[in-house]
């Protein structure tokens, strides 16, 4: 197979040719040369582009991306940085899971009022406490420093 222009490798991975240009910027993929103006990639990007859309979806930042693809093309894994992935997908998880219960019971609690409910207030008292809800994103990097203590 010949090398795909930029239009090319967009049509076939879903991938904005702006956003092509960006991951070639950060070295997440290389082009190959120019048809005209427009950049040429190997076939082989698309396979990288889908590596890159499943770092994505697992909640990877494009610098972590970089570190797991590597240079020369071949993924570089690093177990331990996606066991930490695993981990704070599970705290993301339970926080969500409290988060739906909380909300399916202050739907459904026959309580005059919500903070004369018992589960509410304590669903509060969390909140407050910072247990569950918006906290500071934590990079897979400190995640994987937190576990190896």
């Amino acid at each position: 197979m010949s090398d795909l222009d930029i239009n090319e490798v967009a049509k076939r991975s879903g991938v904005p040719p702006s956003a092509l240009r960006f991951y070639e910027e950060k070295g997440l993929i290389v082009s190959v040369g120019r048809r005209g103006l427009r950049r040429t990639f190997d076939p082989a990007v698309l396979q990288r582009l889908a590596l890159i859309a499943m770092g994505r979806a697992a909640g990877f930042s494009l610098d972590e991306i970089a570190r797991l693809l590597g240079q020369e093309g071949q993924p570089r894994i690093d177990r331990t940085l996606l066991v930490a992935k695993a981990d704070a997908l599970d705290s993301t998880i339970r926080e969500l899971s409290a988060m739906r219960d909380g909300l399916r019971h202050a739907a459904s609690c026959r309580a005059p009022s919500h903070l004369e409910c018992p589960t509410f207030r304590r669903i509060l008292r969390a909140a407050a406490s910072g247990r569950i809800g918006v906290r500071r994103k934590k990079s897979v990097k400190d995640a994987a420093k937190s576990r190896a203590r």
